[in-house]
């Protein structure tokens, strides 16, 4: 189960409006529930279908992350023109043993990837 703070839920949102209409990437991080959002740059060669966050990006956030002493909990990507379900890239190229949090145009739902099994997502206050 993952829990996030209802402000962080809306930031996320926030962020990935601001992405539309390419798609979005970023990490959720914290102890228990997610305490922090960290938008990143997609840097997909065609970032209207797909997601790649930035390599130099990602490595920095990761080490902020153990610096802070937080972990990662999941990432996130939005699905502007489409629903809240892993697409067939979104499965071959899940790399990370974290739940992989999607937002579409049906809501947010999140997932293990590769295996596809949902994540429940509980919004906290």
């Amino acid at each position: 189960m993952l829990y996030v703070p209802r402000r962080l839920l809306e930031e996320t949102r926030a962020h990935l409006l601001r992405e539309a209409p390419r798609e979005g990437v970023g990490l959720w991080a914290g102890r228990r529930e997610v305490e922090r959002v960290i938008p990143l740059p997609n840097a997909h060669p065609h970032p209207h279908t797909a997601y790649l966050a930035e390599p130099l990006a990602l490595l920095k956030a990761l080490r902020e992350l153990e610096g802070e002493g937080l972990a990662l909990l999941a990432i996130y990507h939005s699905h502007p023109a489409g629903p809240a379900l892993p697409s067939p890239t979104d499965i071959k190229e899940a790399r990370w043993r974290v739940p992989y949090v999607i937002f579409g145009t049906d809501g947010v739902r999140a997932f293990w990837l590769p295996e596809g099994r949902e994540v429940s997502l509980l919004v906290l206050g």
